[in-house]
């Protein structure tokens, strides 16, 4: 372990007094690859060690979203706000040294909000038990970042995560990687490159063990997005900010916050009054791209009252699946009525794809 983080120190350091230019773009990709693949087997390495004691917690409802923030940023006073949890609140750091869940309704959907023990810088590397809270957030659907008007450091939060391999609001790079047995590495770009160039490509599959393969990248990306992708361990999710106790400051100083933190979706809210729950409830369903499907029994009328929450772009199946675990081994057809449907009452099959507020019938075997 030791000769591994003394190789990582190194590369740091290499890479900090280096500049980056045309003339070492190369050398830094190269770095950077070598870098990324020691940081996953020293990880590999401390998860075969001895266990340490970690936070477990049931998924339920539609998705699972998890609070992050610094201690005492009002974490616990949202969850009992939105859900109907009773986490511990005090005005003291560390109030909460477990994982509290709680279930928050709207919009026809059930949410999982988990309230995690203060985030702080290092958390990556163990400290604060941050390895086991990362481990939570890993898991949910959603993160919402929570800091406070007199702590706006994102940055710390933002990079913690990134550490553990997290990617907020975005999308794996277009790219396809065929393993063959002879030939070396044959790069093919589909889009020009603003930094990437064959060679550099073929360097840093090298480093990762790609020896003989085919790759073809349909993005222009960068070096850190080839390394997430070649990793192959990232998990990229979405992600708001909401800014507490904004009762305590003034609208203008408000606005320089968000100013400074452009980019983001920002919900403003103070939790202990019960201020900007509403908007902060509709951001969090937007951002978890639910759709409302209405079930139509055979025969008989829609139910518009209760509609089934699934999450966009699922199919037919997915509605099986989330009616009972029965009706997708049973199934025989569908009717669709709504934006999906080519004309009312369309019968499809399991791979058709639904879309917000269609009405659906499935027909399952007797």
């Amino acid at each position: 372990m030791a000769n591994i983080e003394e190789q990582i120190k190194e590369i740091e350091d290499e890479l900090a007094r280096t500049d980056y230019n045309k003339k070492t773009q190369h050398h830094i990709g190269k770095l950077k690859a070598k870098m990324a693949r020691l940081k996953d087997e020293q990880e590999l390495r401390r998860s075969k060690g001895p266990k340490t004691a970690g936070y477990a917690v049931k998924k339920s409802g539609n998705a699972t979203i998890a609070i992050v923030g610094f201690p005492s940023v009002g974490k616990s006073t949202l969850l009992n706000k939105i859900t109907n949890a009773q986490s511990e609140v005090a005005a003291y750091k560390f109030t909460t040294l477990t994982v509290v869940p709680g279930l928050m309704e709207h919009k026809g959907a059930k949410i999982q909000v988990l309230d995690l023990p203060g985030l702080i810088k290092d958390a990556s590397k163990g400290k604060g038990r941050g390895k086991e809270v990362l481990s939570v957030v890993r898991s949910a659907d959603m993160i919402l970042l929570m800091i406070d008007v007199f702590e706006t450091n994102i940055q710390v939060l933002v990079d913690e995560l990134k550490t553990a391999n997290l990617r907020l609001n975005q999308a794996p790079a277009d790219i396809v990687i065929a393993k063959k047995n002879r030939g070396g590495v044959i790069v093919n770009f589909t889009t020009k490159q603003s930094t990437l160039d064959e060679e550099l490509v073929r360097d840093m599959m090298n480093e990762y063990g790609h020896i003989n393969a085919d790759i073809v990248i349909r993005d222009d990306i960068t070096e850190d997005q080839l390394i997430d992708y070649i990793s192959g361990n990232r998990i990229y999710i979405p992600a708001i900010v909401t800014i507490n106790k904004t009762d305590l400051v003034t609208p203008q100083y408000l606005k320089q916050i968000e100013k400074r933190l452009k980019g983001w979706k920002i919900v403003p809210l103070c939790a202990e009054k019960g201020i900007g729950l509403g908007p902060l409830k509709d951001a969090i369903y937007d951002a978890l791209k639910f759709i409302r499907i209405y079930m139509k029994p055979q025969g008989r009328e829609a139910d518009l009252v209760e509609p089934l929450v699934i999450k966009e772009s699922s199919d037919i199946g997915m509605v099986c699946d989330a009616i009972h675990r029965d009706f997708r081994k049973n199934f025989r057809y569908a009717q669709i009525w709504g934006k999906s449907a080519r004309f009312p009452g369309q019968i499809v099959g399991l791979e058709h794809k639904v879309r917000d507020q269609d009405v659906v019938t499935v027909i399952v075997k007797r």
